[in-house]
């Protein structure tokens, strides 16, 4: 009997967008696949067990909330090429071990990067330890991708936009190499099926009341406090659910107010499908995840703010298409809100949505991703030494010093050498 094919996908808890995107294709396979095929979700900065690295997700909720232009300042840092591949280098060198022990735990036919700082690091260590996988990289940004997510190394890159798919050709990747199949929303966004009256009614809402959704991702970050004051009073008719997400301190604030029966409050929640369907808007931050399942659910938006450089082209995406607002301001959302209420300007807005966005991005990506599986890994190259060293041996004396030069290569005669690291065979699917 033939071995279960495994596929390992690469994410970061950088937010939640990596993870709930690998979840949803998961999902789509299963639904595709059934029980035919072992998918694990390793987060592989923190696999990694480098300083700093390896404490990514702690680091990005500082960044993204407090920190904020730190984040910006490191985001164009190591927006170059030349620039990520000295990076990886470096956290290579910390990493290898752990990165090929989680690998050769899995031991996957295909692995699949939904992180852009994963994706050189999977390609370094398959080359240096001449591992037998197909590699993939699936991009969860829509407009402005980081250089890190243009890997020549992977063998297929999947995109979720034409922007995505023409920026990545901008970074040299070649057409055969890339493939747009829309964005990794969980099917059960697109295969909910029940009215808005219906969702209402499950979630115990009123039936009749106009319904704005705000959510400001996992963190619940973001003014929140001051834009549900502001709405209930410019629109006490008005219903509003509100995310907190994580962030158990604002939900407490926002309960203590005593709002009234149209106004609810929830924490972190895995329906966001229902409440969605029963809304009518969806203001939101512009994270790619939960304004592709707006968009996906077939709901204007309207986008309050860009958490880093990575999520300003989302804001351009949705104006660009006319399937919402940008309103960084309170006075400007309670604004677009009276703008979307507009029986005209609301319908026009739904009829832009109708094929703004493909609805099954999760599925199309799954059947890319079960097709990978049926071919053989590529050709392993004869081993290599480990990405730098071997810069370091070009360097001249003039640039690096006649003495330094002549130290690095007596204590490297041969480039760095994998020591401590327990050679295996590479595997092979049956």
């Amino acid at each position: 009997m033939s071995e279960i094919p495994r596929i390992l996908f690469a994410i970061s808890d950088t937010g939640g967008g990596h993870r709930s995107g690998a979840v949803a294709i998961q999902a789509a396979i299963e639904q595709l696949a059934g029980a035919g095929v072992a998918c694990y979700i390793v987060d592989m900065l923190t696999s990694t067990g480098v300083p700093i690295v390896r404490d990514a997700p702690n680091l990005y909720d500082q960044l993204s909330t407090r920190w904020l232009p730190v984040f910006d300042v490191l985001y164009q840092a190591t927006d170059g090429k030349r620039r990520v591949d000295v990076l990886t280098q470096v956290v290579y060198l910390g990493a290898h071990r752990n990165i090929v022990r989680v690998l050769e735990e899995v031991r996957p036919n295909l692995v699949v990067s939904v992180h852009p700082l994963s994706n050189r690091l999977i390609a370094s260590a398959r080359r240096t330890y001449r591992l037998s996988f197909r590699f993939i990289t699936v991009v969860t940004d829509l407009v402005s991708l980081h250089a890190a997510w243009a890997d020549p190394e992977a063998e297929l890159c999947i995109v979720p936009t034409h922007e995505a798919y023409e920026r990545q050709r901008s970074r040299g990747l070649a057409d055969e190499k890339l493939i747009a199949t829309g964005f990794p929303v969980h099917p059960k966004f697109a295969s909910y099926s029940g009215t808005q009256h219906q969702a209402r009614q499950q979630l115990g809402l009123d039936a009749s009341a106009f319904t704005v959704l705000l959510t400001s991702g996992g963190v619940g970050s973001g003014n929140m406090d001051e834009l549900v004051d502001a709405l209930v009073a410019a629109y006490p008719a008005v219903q509003l659910l509100v995310v907190t997400g994580r962030n158990a301190a604002l939900r407490t604030e926002l309960e203590a107010r005593g709002f009234g029966p149209l106004v609810r409050i929830y924490g972190f929640v895995d329906n966001m499908e229902a409440l969605m369907a029963a809304a009518d808007i969806v203001v939101t931050k512009a994270g790619p995840g939960t304004l592709m399942e707006a968009l996906v659910m077939r709901r204007p938006v309207i986008v309050t703010q860009a958490v880093g450089m990575q999520e300003r082209g989302n804001i351009d995406f949705v104006l660009n298409h006319e399937l919402g607002a940008f309103c960084p301001t309170v006075e400007r959302i309670v604004s677009s809100v009276a703008d979307l209420m507009q029986p005209e300007t609301y319908a026009a807005t739904v009829e832009r949505l109708a094929g703004a966005v493909p609805r099954d991005g999760a599925t199309e990506i799954a059947r890319v991703l079960l097709e990978q599986l049926h071919l053989a890994p590529p050709p392993i190259k004869p081993r290599l030494r480990l990405p730098g060293m071997a810069m370091l041996h070009r360097l001249s004396p003039r640039r690096l010093g006649a003495a330094a030069v002549r130290r690095l290569r007596r204590r490297n005669p041969g480039g760095l050498r994998l020591g401590g690291v327990r050679s295996f065979s590479r595997w092979r699917r049956k």
